[in-house]
């Protein structure tokens, strides 16, 4: 029998329970074995379930898994990680050393890798009128018209599915003060139909948008059921995402 298995809940880029992106964090002595990581993460079913183990030198190795498969990275259970280490830490990660710092006010920071789109051919039976359309290292990502065509916009996921490995970028100019863009994700692929709020796709936002509007410095707004808000600055081939967190449960598994 496995031994017990405490996992804290955070719902991460808000600062209200039950909204944001909910993870779960486990940090444990070493990782257990990779067929028992998936199976916690499709008995949590959240978007992504995550293990923590520390190093010598104060850091963490990181790795991240959906109700599906483990992915390479992930922004709103790198920030829940950081949010139960106590708002900062050092994370060894597939994609590389990722940093999360106090950003002051209940916000972290953490600088990830950009992800830039290069432009292609748009889909013609996405069922919206697409602006633009560019393919990242993992994601896609569409342009529509406009916010409310995000906002109100209903996915065929088998077409989402044929157009990036992992989710696909809806995302538009923001509607209203102090929103730079909206957006939506869904990642049919790694088991996700829409994911909450998405840290990983801001990497590919920031670079998009800053091109767009000029700024290197932008705030997004992820229009999902729950929502979330997901401050952006762009540093050359790097992106400083910042949000909130707060931790909603803990959880202990017997088996």
């Amino acid at each position: 029998m496995e031994p017990s298995l405490e996992l804290t809940v955070v719902d991460s880029f808000t600062d209200r329970p039950f909204s944001g992106n909910p993870a779960a964090i486990a940090v444990v002595g070493a990782f257990p074995a990779d067929e028992r990581m998936q199976q916690i993460a499709r008995e949590m079913n959240l978007s992504e379930t995550s293990f923590l183990v520390a190093r010598n030198d104060g850091s963490y190795d990181l790795r991240w898994f959906t109700p599906s498969t483990e992915v390479d990275l992930c922004g709103h259970a790198t920030l829940a990680a950081a949010h139960v280490l106590g708002g900062a830490g050092v994370f060894h990660t597939a994609s590389g050393v990722l940093t999360c710092t106090d950003g002051g006010d209940g916000w972290i920071d953490m600088d990830f890798p950009a992800d830039p789109v290069t432009p292609a051919d748009p889909p013609s039976d996405l069922g919206a009128d697409v602006k633009a359309f560019g393919q990242g290292r993992t994601m896609a990502l569409v342009e529509l018209r406009d916010a409310a065509t995000v906002r109100s916009f209903e996915p065929n996921l088998d077409v989402i599915a044929s157009l990036a490995p992992s989710a696909v970028i809806i995302t538009a100019q923001g509607d209203h003060a102090g929103i730079d863009c909206v957006s939506r994700v869904f990642g049919p692929n790694l088991g996700i139909p829409e994911d909450p709020v998405t840290g990983s796709a801001h990497c590919t936002l920031a670079s998009y948008w800053s091109d767009r509007l000029g700024r290197d410095e932008l705030t997004g707004e992820q229009a999902s059921a729950r929502g979330g808000i997901v401050r952006m600055r762009v540093r050359g081939d790097r992106v400083v995402l910042g949000g909130r967190a707060v931790t909603v449960s803990k959880v202990t598994l017997l088996a």
